[in-house]
């Protein structure tokens, strides 16, 4: 059964803007998800997705998808633009189950990357992406950085959140649960002084730190690691983005691992 809204006042409706904010996620334990893409990658996924809102168009388009929900919204453009971020909505969305990013996980195998204050959510998000696509089994987010969920960084993932695990809490506690499980931890550090990535080679599972955008690691933490890495350029740019460093790494120190 389909139900119709048309006010941007409606209770409903200022329920759905709340989770644009992360104490609104905290609190319902639920997100926003914006596009046919991001629904169907939830569907495939088998993640709970319990409300699909669109307009009228994009539903009727769609039938195939808006028969497996229970509950369907019918919304006029005015109230998509007052639930979404984006100028120009899509004009479909629905609301999905938070994860539990504080589970423990059964074992940790696998590349791993780890995220120290990396704040730009741009940045989060393209990480997780570049990480599910270097076959990475999970990421985890420690104190201060972006919140996986919002909805930048939701748009920059691309449903990659679906592919792989995400966590958060105190990597230095996450340094030791890596130690246990035998993965090395490989820093980055801006110092031409560090180890050059290229001379190490993985060949079972491992931990990448990535530091934030201007300060780069924490100096507790890469007192902590195995090796710190350094990626030597030819040119004359003084650093690269995070995120673009992350992923020369990823795929780089995960080539020769054993599938």
């Amino acid at each position: 059964m389909v139900e119709e809204l048309t006010s941007v006042k409606n209770t409903r409706v200022k329920e759905w803007k709340k989770l644009q904010t992360h104490k609104g996620r905290k609190k319902t334990g639920h997100y926003l998800l914006e596009g046919w893409h991001l629904v169907n990658e939830a569907l495939m996924a088998g993640r709970g997705v319990h409300e699909l809102i669109g307009t009228k168009e994009e539903l009727e388009a769609h039938p195939d998808i808006v028969a497996r929900f229970e509950q369907v919204y019918s919304v006029t453009p005015a109230i998509l633009a007052a639930v979404t971020e984006t100028v120009t909505p899509q004009g479909i969305m629905a609301v999905a189950d938070l994860p539990d990013l504080h589970r423990i996980p059964s074992t940790m195998k696998g590349a791993w990357l780890f995220l120290d204050r990396v704040q730009d959510p741009g940045n989060v998000g393209t990480m997780v992406r570049t990480a599910d696509a270097a076959g990475f089994s999970g990421v985890v987010a420690g104190d201060g950085s972006a919140d996986f969920f919002s909805p930048k960084v939701i748009r920059s993932m691309q449903g990659s959140q679906f592919h792989l695990d995400l966590y958060e809490g105190d990597l230095a506690k996450w340094f030791e649960d890596a130690k246990q499980a035998g993965l090395p931890v490989y820093g980055t550090q801006l110092n031409p002084e560090a180890k050059d990535f290229r001379t190490v080679q993985p060949k079972t599972g491992f931990v990448l730190v990535m530091g934030n955008e201007g300060r780069g690691m924490s100096s507790d933490l890469l007192s902590q690691t195995m090796a710190n890495l350094y990626i030597p350029m030819r040119g004359q740019a003084e650093s690269l983005n995070v995120a673009v460093s992350a992923g020369i790494l990823m795929f780089e120190l995960a080539k020769n691992l054993s599938n």
